[in-house]
Parts: structure tokens; C-alpha cells; sequence
């Protein structure tokens, strides 16, 4: 299904600080793949254009929350994005901030907010802190609930009465999940606790002394359903240890067995690469 047309970003009058240009490489079509994909020539200019796309979203008016990732690949795109609302006069930049409302995918089972691994901790270096936000404007699963399979149920709830996403910022697993989506998984599956599969503690081990056995084994995490239900996805795949999985994305039909291959139901998806990522 072809994606519909994108205009030109909303930019209300104050909100232009000077940035440089950021155009995706021209590639020829990849069969079977109908939707926006754009590739850049490295890591850091496709940062810059994921900042650039979240930026835009905060800047329309009655905007939906953001739908929030961590990990490695949004490090340098939160850094971007704090530059850009640095540069807003401070008016706007207040108004921005004092509007800010984010749910963030996932959080690990057991891990307090103050671990310095967890996602919360995480999103207080990035986003919070820098930026002045209080912590409820950053929600994100409680880890250490009593109940996770209660505080999922919570957490897909406050999201469905905020109004849902706007835009939807993701990642992709090594073994093809998004969130923390593991296969099989299907687009149905709402928020969850789910047992992270051997892959992803490997992926994420580096954060825990590089010791995959020392990664939580539990999670909480938004489903397809609700990450499908976002007005728009942005979908950032960077570096050569993600050629593989992409590849599988690109040819694949939606699946169970490759969770972000759902995603290709969504018809407001947009794929964003790196050269090294779609060469790798």
C-alpha cells in the first residue's frame, strides 16, 4: 500500500533556527517495499534528519505526545533534538516545553527509575534533565509495580486517554522486534510483560558490563496494537550489524515471526537509514 503524500513540516512563524540542509540519497525503488524510505550517507546526518522530523511534530499546534525509544541509535538523535530547541527563541522554547508530552516504549521489569540503566534514568540524561521537563511529562511503564501485568494494563490506558501518538519514533532489534516486541508477535498484541529473548539481552548487554546473563529477563512494553494506532511512524535503522534484519524487513510480508514487519500495514510509515545500515 503506497504511502500518502507528505507536505512541506509545519513550522509555526519563530520556530526556523538556520540548519543545514538535510537531503536523503537518491536510491532506486526496492521491489515489494511501498513506503517512504530514505537513506543517508552516515549516522550522524540521519540523526540530524530523525531530530528534524521530531522537532516538527513538537512544533504543531495540538499535537499529539510523542512516542519515545532509547538505545544507542537516539543518543545522537536526542542530542540533535536539544540543539534545535535551544535554538528557539526563549518564548517559544517555553511554550514548547510547558506542552511536552512523550510515553516511552518500554521499561525493564524490576529496575528502579534511578538505576542508571534503566530507560528512566536514561530518558532523565537525554531529555529530562537538559531540557527542564518534569518527569510526568516522560511517562514511561513502572518497573518495580507490584502487578507488571496490572501496570501494563495502566500504562496502554493513560496512553489511550492522552489521545494516543502522534508520532511514533523506533528502533529495530536485531531479531526484528520494535518495543520490546520479541517474536512471534502479532499486530493485535497490546501492552505487555514479556520475557526478552536471548538476542535482545545480547543486543543490550553492553549497558550491563557486557554481561548478557545481567540484563533483566522481563519487561513491560507497548504492543503492535498501540505503536499501530500512532497517526505516524518513524521506523531509524543505523549502522552494518542492522544490514541483515533490514534486508529481512525490506523482502519480508508482515509476520509474526519479524514484528516490525507489521509495521508495513501502517500507511503513514517512514523508514529512515543510514548508507552502512542498508549496505551492511
Amino acid at each position: 500500500m503506497e504511502s500518502p503524500p507528505h507536505g512541506p513540516a509545519f513550522r509555526s512563524p519563530l520556530s526556523a533556527p538556520a540548519l543545514p540542509s538535510l537531503c536523503p540519497e537518491s536510491i532506486a525503488p526496492i521491489p515489494g517495499w511501498h513506503h517512504r524510505l530514505e537513506v543517508f550517507p552516515d549516522g550522524e546526518q540521519l540523526s540530524e534528519a530523525v531530530a528534524e522530523a521530531l522537532f516538527d511534530q513538537l512544533l504543531r499546534p495540538q499535537a499529539l505526545p510523542l512516542g519515545l525509544a532509547t538505545g544507542r541509535t537516539m543518543v545522537a538523535v536526542y542530542g540533535a533534538l536539544r540543539q534545535r530547541i535551544a535554538a528557539l527563541p526563549p518564548a517559544e522554547r517555553a511554550r514548547l516545553l510547558a506542552g511536552w508530552r512523550s510515553f516511552n516504549l518500554d521499561a525493564y521489569v524490576g529496575l528502579p527509575r534511578h538505576d542508571p540503566r534503566s530507560f528512566a534514568a536514561e530518558m532523565e540524561a537525554r531529555l529530562i534533565a537538559p531540557l527542564g521537563l518534569a518527569p510526568e511529562q516522560v511517562a514511561l511503564p513502572d518497573g518495580l509495580a507490584a502487578d507488571a501485568q496490572a501496570e501494563a494494563v495502566r500504562y496502554s490506558t493513560a496512553l489511550e486517554e492522552a489521545g494516543g501518538i502522534g508520532l511514533q519514533l523506533l528502533g529495530l532489534g536485531n531479531n526484528g522486534h520494535v518495543g520490546f516486541n520479541e517474536p512471534p508477535c502479532e499486530a493485535s498484541q497490546r501492552c505487555h510483560v514479556v520475557e526478552l529473548d536471548a538476542a535482545t539481552r545480547a543486543q543490550n548487554a553492553p549497558a550491563f558490563g557486557g554481561d548478557p546473563e545481567a540484563v533483566p529477563r522481563w519487561a513491560i512494553t507497548l504492543g503492535l496494537a498501540e505503536i499501530l494506532a500512532a497517526q505516524r511512524i518513524l521506523l531509524v535503522v543505523s549502522g552494518s550489524s542492522k544490514g541483515p534484519i533490514l534486508r529481512r524487513l525490506l523482502q519480508e510480508p508482515p509476520n509474526a515471526q519479524l514484528p516490525a514487519s507489521w509495521l508495513q500495514q501502517h500507511p503513514r510509515l517512514r523508514l529512515m537509514v543510514d548508507r552502512a545500515a542498508l549496505t551492511g
